[in-house]
């Protein structure tokens, strides 16, 4: 699924204009991204927490010379899931019944 395709279906569940359940998805995820850029933590009940982690510089090596190189410090993104949202991903699969 896509972000096309998660507007197409907000935009049935809500009966939406198409446009307007993606421009409302994008509002959110540019606000999330704008929190956890800023430092801070974006926690979604049920769902999970989105935060951002510092990565030190270290060094590395180059696997074509051999040659030790410096690895810049970066951060990251992160996302933990919620116990909740584990446990719907690790539930047992319910055979349909036929018709």
């Amino acid at each position: 699924m896509n972000t096309v395709d998660l507007a197409a279906h907000l935009a049935d569940l809500h009966e939406l204009p198409k446009s307007h359940a993606k421009a409302f998805l994008d509002d959110a995820l540019a606000a999330i991204l704008d929190a956890v850029s800023s430092g801070d933590e974006v926690s979604l009940a049920g769902f999970g927490k989105f935060t951002v982690k510092a990565r030190p510089a270290r060094k590395g090596r180059n696997p074509a010379t051999g040659e030790s190189i410096k690895i810049a410090a970066t951060k990251r993104l992160t996302f933990s899931a919620a116990k909740a949202a584990k446990e719907i991903v690790n539930a047992p699969k319910r055979k349909r019944a036929k018709k």
